[in-house]
């Protein structure tokens, strides 16, 4: 720090001393309201990143009161005078920053604008306990469906893509700001709680079972998920990965755990094979009817909105949402505009199933897509550059896949696999971009690729071969 400095200013008839002032004052102001991303401008905050999550939940379906206590670990990026975190709905009863008393207010859609008693200086380390209550409810968007809490008939599953994590408890709602989690869960005694990442145990007394959760590599909010209800649970320790799979008690058939975790287990070994070792410390799944219309790659632990009893879902399904486990998860789009990272790489894992299930061929399943007619759908979307409401939209899964075999031809097996691993192996934990990823690509394997990104990446229309 510069030492102060003395101005003096002398007119003839009187002298002004001005006081001393320091060169290196802190700068402190609001942290941004906002993450930068153009899709959804209300999500996420700056002015700090989120290292950890202590997330204590109470739950009861009867009431469908949820009780939390968050503790958010962070740390500065700039000088604050104040911040926010994303919370929709819910009654906050108090905010303290680093153990003291904080200012609170609510602002917009899902704001829960923060003031500390004082600032925090950039680069430093502090903690935000924000404790509420009240009923979740969750989103349901058009074109882009339900997310959220979302109540089930003996409990509830919080599944948060895009924008769902904010219905149930206070966060920094961006992909860019991935963090570690731990998770307390107190439910009715005779229901189960389950989370991302490793299973740390239950405890029951008075008539309430509490679970424990740990998900210790970083994650995005969007990947965090809770399920509760009654399920059967197979709980199993194969060669160093501990698997925690749960059907919902009214689905689940003779035989049917056992069956599905064998099948996580099969899938996980031969992805990595293909992408390189599974990127976290515990595998599984859960099956319950949540009425959602789709399955998610929650972290560590995907879910599937299913009602079929006794029957498991189809094995391409399987090999999409684990495959994300390394593309989505492990290694993610920093922007929404970037899903076809995640989706177009899930949906070649499951023509690469196929092939080695002795179905289609990953080359006949490209040429099947790339059958369609000029004004088909699948053409007419520009993967780089999908817009806000069409990031599911078939053509990011199928015009994506199409894009990663087109890839796969161009470099050669060889490379394109090496490539892959390096890639996931590089960016694991982080975030990327699909300029990103094409710069990747070009310097491992030594080819100039805008020619092939151009065409299938930044522009509409079907390509010429």
């Amino acid at each position: 720090m510069a030492a102060p400095r003395l101005l003096a200013a002398a007119t003839l008839s009187a002298a002004l001393v001005l006081v001393p002032v320091s060169a290196g004052a802190a700068d402190f102001r609001p942290g941004a309201s906002g993450s930068g991303e153009k899709y959804f401008p209300g999500m996420g905050n700056g002015g700090y990143d989120v290292t950890h999550y202590g997330i204590k939940l109470g739950y009861d379906p009867g009431t469908l009161l949820l009780t939390g206590r968050v503790k958010v670990t962070a740390r500065a990026t700039h000088d604050l005078s104040r911040f926010n975190l994303d919370l929709r709905g819910l009654q906050v009863r108090s905010v303290t920053v680093d153990g003291k008393a904080a200012k609170f207010r609510r602002a917009g859609a899902q704001e829960l604008v923060i003031t500390p008693a004082k600032g925090i200086p950039n680069g430093k380390k502090f903690t935000v306990v924000v404790v509420y209550d009240g009923k979740p409810a969750q989103i349901n968007d058009d074109p882009l469906g339900t997310s959220g809490w979302v109540a089930t008939r003996d409990g509830a599953v919080a599944l948060n893509q895009p924008f769902g994590a904010a219905t149930w408890f206070p966060v920094n709602d961006t992909p860019k700001d991935k963090a570690a989690y731990d998770f307390t869960i107190t439910v009715p005694k005779g229901l189960t709680a389950i989370a991302n990442g490793d299973f740390l145990g239950r405890k029951t007394a008075k008539g309430k079972s509490v679970y424990r959760w740990r998900m210790k590599q970083p994650m995005a909010s969007e990947l965090s998920m809770v399920a509760i209800g009654k399920y059967k649970v197979l709980r199993t320790n194969t060669g160093g990965l501990p698997s925690y799979t749960a059907i919902d008690s009214e689905l689940a058939g003779a035989g049917q755990l056992k069956k599905y975790d064998k099948k996580t287990r099969s899938v996980v070994r031969w992805l990595s094979s293909r992408f390189g070792a599974y990127p976290f410390t515990s595998t599984g799944g859960v099956v319950d009817e949540v009425n959602v219309g789709y399955s998610l790659e929650t972290q560590g632990r995907p879910v599937h909105d299913w009602n079929l009893k006794g029957k498991n879902p189809p094995d391409g399904l399987i090999v999409h949402e684990l495959a994300h486990q390394w593309f989505g998860d492990s290694v993610t789009p920093a922007k929404w505009k970037d899903i076809w990272l995640n989706e177009g790489f899930a949906t070649y894992a499951e023509w690469m199933w196929s092939e080695k299930s002795g179905g289609a061929t990953a080359a006949e399943l490209f040429r099947l897509a790339y059958s369609a007619g000029p004004n088909a759908d699948v053409w007419k979307g520009v993967l780089a550059e999908p817009g806000r409401d069409h990031i599911f939209d078939n053509f990011i899964y199928q015009r994506g896949a199409m894009t990663v075999h087109r890839l796969r031809v161009a470099l050669g097996d060889k490379v394109f696999f090496g490539m892959l691993k390096s890639w996931l192996a590089n960016r694991e934990g982080g975030t990327v971009s699909t300029k990103g990823f094409q710069a990747f690509a070009e310097k491992y394997s030594g080819k100039q690729l805008d020619g092939l990104f151009d065409k299938w990446v930044y522009k509409a229309g079907k390509p010429k071969l």
